[in-house]
């Protein structure tokens, strides 16, 4: 970073010094407008900067139930449309909006393009049924939800919604190892801020942030705030090499490349983060040779894998382990939903492993991924030398896909990203899967051969468009319980079982 940012008096929004030319703007009015009934309901609402891009097809209010409307900005979000016969992305645009609250209040979206015969919030699981009175619908929120509100089954003409809890944590805007970007658009000349030990960088309500925010080799340092890094030149946010970092609340979006990466560092997490991109290898969040990372109520959208999991590339080393992603959402407009181990170390001397990998209370709204070898709602595919094992899933459903696969499960020799195939995958138990809808392609489960297998592999609970698969019933004897799914398995699996919840707790 080519200039010193250490508080916020040198950075909010009523003093310009630091925001470069480039950005030009800063957010008028307010930082925040908030208001609480005698109920105890409190709402809070951030302004979009001038400059930043927004998008007029919906008009959002919100209020304490018995208050006063509230009207929020509206961001437009780019989303990827990737044509299967030419391989060209065509950008798509959408809208994204937040706020918070406490209590319970109620919301009124309006889609200003005209009336429609049907409207969905999803994720489907939430079970909330909106009042449609025209354009417009309402519905109550009593906790924290990001959603997606769809009219007439529209893919990117949709409102992705965020209510989030009202901040506990602000910082001391005096303390020396706080950077604080207040509400207004932030730009370094060289658009990049790097973080050093014992820091937090505070990105408030309202603050656009255009620049990538780098920790390197560092200890005990945080990104938090409900603010926005926007049009990021790079991967938005990289951990590298660094111990006990936090990633909290904020927004990504339109970076060029991933949201976040994280290669060598453990005690890494990253929670309540919402990101959107819609250019080339778009990842949500990579992690690399890391231990100890934990993902918790994450919304991405994104233009590749939202959440994919290595060991070695480039210049990073080492094992994977002990990561788990919760209580989130995912949609990939491309590639994978989950990806797990394609890339490792090929050296035969210096195998690398992935191992102890949870996933929990996972919403899965969308998959679309023409190329076959790239499928897999879950995808397990290790390659260069790479072993996966001990992973459990527990509470994902998957709602009707537009182009893939449930399940790809494959020791993978692909020479396009790998020099040597993967050792195999062991050890997998996915509990509480669910798939409901008509567009999913065969499932796979393919080991490579005799010495790369598939093995130990238990589904409890699956169900299928509510049919729950099972080796014990429910089909012809001479079937596989494989086919209900339907799921390819080849010669090279060992071991793979389907059970009822009452079957798994007999044994």
């Amino acid at each position: 970073m080519t200039m010193s940012v250490t508080r916020r008096t040198t950075l909010k929004a009523a003093g310009a010094a630091l925001v470069g030319a480039a950005s030009g703007v800063l957010g008028a009015g307010r930082a925040a407008a908030g208001e609480q009934t005698a109920a105890g309901s409190t709402v809070v609402t951030y302004p979009i900067p001038s400059g930043v891009p927004t998008n007029a097809a919906f008009t959002v209010k919100v209020r304490p139930v018995g208050g006063t409307w509230e009207t929020l900005g509206v961001h437009l979000a780019k989303l990827p449309l990737i044509d299967p016969l030419t391989g060209r992305n065509t950008a798509q645009n959408s809208s994204m909006a937040y706020f918070d609250f406490s209590g319970t209040v109620e919301v009124e979206v309006t889609y200003t393009k005209g009336s429609f015969e049907k409207a969905r919030i999803r994720p489907d699981s939430y079970g909330i049924t909106p009042e449609v009175l025209g354009s417009t619908l309402r519905f109550t929120l009593d906790r924290p939800r990001n959603l997606v509100v769809q009219v007439d089954d529209k893919i990117f003409d949709c409102l992705h919604l965020f209510a989030n809890p009202i901040e506990t944590d602000r910082p001391d805007e005096t303390d020396k190892n706080v950077i604080y970007f207040g509400p207004g658009v932030h730009t370094h000349p060289d658009r990049t801020l790097k973080v050093s030990s014992g820091q937090t960088v505070y990105l408030a309500g309202g603050a656009v942030l255009t620049s990538n925010v780098i920790f390197e080799g560092v200890e005990n340092a945080r990104l938090i705030g409900r603010g926005m890094i926007y049009n990021a030149t790079g991967g938005a946010i990289y951990v590298h090499d660094s111990q006990n970092v936090q990633v909290e609340g904020i927004t990504v979006l339109n970076p060029r490349y991933g949201t976040i990466t994280v290669a060598e560092s453990e005690n890494v997490k990253i929670t309540s983060l919402r990101s959107f991109s819609h250019l080339g290898w778009g990842d949500g969040i990579d992690i690399f040779c890391s231990e100890n990372v934990t993902i918790d109520g994450v919304f991405m959208r994104n233009s590749d894998d939202c959440i994919a999991i290595y060991t070695h590339r480039w210049d990073f080393y080492g094992d994977t382990r002990n990561i788990t992603v919760k209580n989130s959402t995912l949609w990939a407009d491309v590639a994978h939903p989950i990806n797990i181990g394609t890339h490792g170390n090929p050296d035969p001397n210096a195998p690398e492993v992935l191992e102890n990998l949870r996933f929990e209370n996972i919403d899965i709204l969308d998959h679309r991924e023409p190329q076959l070898l790239y499928q897999g709602c879950i995808a397990i595919n290790p390659g260069d030398g790479n072993l996966v094992r001990d992973v459990k899933v527990d509470g994902m459903r998957v709602e009707d896909i537009r182009w893939g696969q449930l399940i790809h499960m494959r020791v993978t020799f692909n020479p396009k990203w790998n020099t040597a195939p993967g050792r195999g995958i062991e050890s997998v138990y996915i509990k509480d899967l669910s798939y409901t809808g008509t567009h999913a392609d065969m499932s796979i489960m393919l080991g490579l051969d005799a010495e790369h297998l598939i093995k130990d592999v238990t589904f409890e609970n699956l169900v299928v468009n509510g049919r729950v698969i099972r080796d014990s019933g429910g089909k012809p004897s001479w079937y596989l319980a494989s086919d209900g799914v339907p799921m390819f398995v080849n010669d090279h699996v060992r071991n793979l079982r389907f059970l009822t919840t009452a079957e798994a707790a007999a044994r």
